[in-house]
């Protein structure tokens, strides 16, 4: 979800750590190789899939429970690879032009994320099937890709001095609409597990938006925090739709409820409530209007802007946290994974204000300390060298997108040139062997 690439905490041996699209399984990668754990009993154990050596990463992306994985190393920024873990096999790799920022996965599209292009790859096979050029300069790799297949949209920035976000439709490969989201640029995107709403963030951090992204129009409205900017790291939909996260540069973990049936009620006055519920809501309404007609338009937003349901406070300001919620073994659990190389896992009130309560907290670097010492992936293929430069790698990736400019040329297959196949397509589907018989030189 981040980039490591050229930061500070890297050279400090910060860990990178990334949830799988419907959070089921945690990626960590270290100086040393990285590692999958299983959540499914996080509570208690954190029980670990896979671990290998491997060259520094900065860039893992695991799709969904498969064997599939899209990793990028710190000596070949500009190089992708695509492999099946449990096979220890590397099925292709692709070179760009410039350094990949960042790489998202669902079942139908893998998307590459340069600083002023996006490539759009079709995951069946692999071929880049478009691409975006010439985007506003985007040196943080900002993008979202939704884990639907119905509505398989792209987020990117659309500007660089304003939060305009543009939506784009993966799957039919046209512009589907442009979000005027926020004045200052946007930090953080996040789609809906359903694809049907985008979260949005800017630099300011103090005010969190979720819009549709069919029509563009504004859902919620959140305020994170009145006293002081921020700059917001993680910003993240729960699995269930209902609950929004957002941590930042500050130790505080914001949880916001998204309350939907409030919001139609208000809209239609739907649904059977008591006399006393709806006198309030009435009166509320009521005081609302009278009040907010009397004050400029900044002072009307505070009031109608929604406040957090819940907060974690975290020891420690400054680290990079990823954030989660899900269900877990029919528990609501909200997971924070730092990069400072720790997993909390804390319970989510169902009362307004109330604490979230810490249940465990799992130190990464530990559990890897401990892991089994599994066979390099890929260790007959050299990945060293020149960055970006595939050993012994011919022909074109396919075409997407027209023109050319020399900074976004079509990436370029390596490995021997040997391209994915129906196996691979299987794999994508499900968790079945994957990649060539000989996938390394």
């Amino acid at each position: 979800m981040m980039s490591l690439l050229g930061r500070p905490d890297v050279d400090a041996g910060e860990v990178f750590v990334n949830f799988n699209q419907n959070i089921t399984s945690l990626a960590v990668a270290t100086s040393g190789g990285y590692s999958l754990y299983s959540l499914g009993s996080v509570d208690s154990t954190l029980d670990k899939i896979y671990h290998t050596k491997s060259d520094e990463l900065f860039l893992i992306e695991r799709l969904f429970e498969s064997s599939l994985v899209a990793i990028v190393s710190q000596r070949a920024p500009r190089k992708l690879k695509v492999c099946h873990f449990k096979k220890q096999s590397e099925i292709c790799n692709y070179s760009y032009a410039n350094t990949i920022l960042a790489v998202k996965l669902n079942r139908e599209r893998l998307i590459v994320c340069l600083e002023e292009s996006l490539y759009i790859h079709n995951i069946q096979d692999m071929k880049v099937v478009h691409t975006i050029r010439d985007t506003p300069c985007n040196p943080q790799g900002l993008c979202a890709l939704s884990s639907s297949s119905e509505h398989c949209y792209l987020a990117y920035p659309g500007s660089v001095t304003a939060g305009e976000v543009q939506i784009f439709d993966a799957i039919n490969l046209h512009a589907k609409t442009m979000i005027p989201a926020h004045d200052t640029p946007l930090a953080a995107l996040a789609f809906s597990p359903s694809g049907t709403e985008i979260a949005t963030a800017s630099e300011r951090g103090t005010v969190i938006r979720v819009f549709s992204s069919q029509d563009g129009s504004r859902l919620f409205e959140l305020r994170r925090g009145l006293k002081r900017c921020v700059s917001i790291v993680s910003l993240s939909f729960s699995t269930c739709a209902e609950y929004l996260v957002s941590s930042s540069n500050t130790e505080t973990v914001h949880i916001f409820r998204l309350d939907r049936s409030a919001t139609e009620t208000a809209e239609g006055h739907g649904g059977k409530q008591s006399s006393d519920d709806w006198m309030g809501y009435s009166f509320f309404r009521f005081l609302s209007k009278t009040v907010t007609s009397y004050l400029p338009t900044q002072v009307t937003d505070v009031f109608s802007q929604g406040r957090a349901f819940a907060s974690v406070s975290l020891p420690e300001a400054g680290v990079r946290r990823m954030c989660a919620i899900t269900t877990i073994q029919k528990q609501l659990r909200l997971l924070i994974a730092s990069q400072d190389g720790y997993l909390y896992v804390y319970s989510i009130p169902t009362v307004e204000g109330a604490e979230c309560q810490l249940i465990k907290r799992h130190d990464l670097r530990l559990e890897d300390h401990y892991a089994m010492d599994i066979k390099g992936l890929n260790s007959g293929v050299s990945i060293g060298g020149a960055a970006g430069v595939p050993p012994g790698g011919t022909g074109g990736a396919g075409a997407g997108g027209s023109g050319g400019d020399g900074k976004s040329a079509a990436p370029v297959v390596g490995g021997g040139g040997d391209k994915p196949g129906g196996s691979y397509a299987s794999a994508v589907k499900g968790d079945e062997p994957a990649g060539p018989s000989s996938s390394s030189a």
